[in-house]
């Protein structure tokens, strides 16, 4: 009888593991089963703070921004003027950090808070200085390329199901507001 041939190396996988290794699958409306690591929340939260450890921070710090810094610029680059009240909504954060991000964006001359017919009681408009704008247009294209970087790392099809997947999660959270304006 011939001597077997070795078998070679198996490739590495490119396919989730089985089913079995997911503790998703068939999972109970009780939730027995899931540890917090397993959890939808701390699992999404682990792979944002990831991303935006290696993606977002680097080219925020290479224009000297904070986060907080980045998401108002952007927010506020989409409408160049803003009332307080929809950066809030926008960016989905809170009143005070907007608040503290503004003011210092402000001492950098990249946003200008104006009162609203004079008076800080009727409200906050913020509004993109040329500096802002200026540092929002070299910053862009720095930020969509990383950002790109790592769309790419995914198959087309995974990135198809992950936009979906993400889409259906914030609907089913009630999210929907941040899509429309009039809301």
């Amino acid at each position: 009888m011939p001597a077997k041939k070795p078998s070679p190396p198996p490739a590495p996988p490119t396919e989730p593991a089985p089913a079995a290794d997911h503790p998703w699958v068939d999972l109970g409306e009780d939730g027995a089963g899931l540890t917090v690591d397993n959890f939808i929340t701390t699992l999404v939260v682990r792979t944002a703070n990831a991303l935006r450890r290696t993606v977002t921070l680097p080219y925020a710090e290479s224009f000297d921004l904070t986060m907080a810094e980045w998401r108002m610029l952007s927010v506020l680059a989409e409408a160049g003027s803003l009332p307080f009240s929809e950066m809030v909504r926008l960016s989905a954060t809170d009143k005070s950090l907007v608040s503290r991000t503004l003011r210092l964006l402000e001492t950098r001359n990249l946003v200008a808070l104006e009162a609203v017919n004079g008076s800080y009681r009727q409200g906050l408009e913020c509004r993109m200085t040329e500096a802002g704008a200026d540092l929002y247009r070299k910053s862009m294209p720095i930020a969509q390329k990383a950002q790109a970087d790592m769309i790419r790392v995914l198959t087309n099809n995974e990135r198809k199901v992950l936009y979906r997947t993400l889409q259906k999660l914030r609907h089913a959270c009630g999210d929907d507001e941040l899509d429309s304006p009039e809301k």
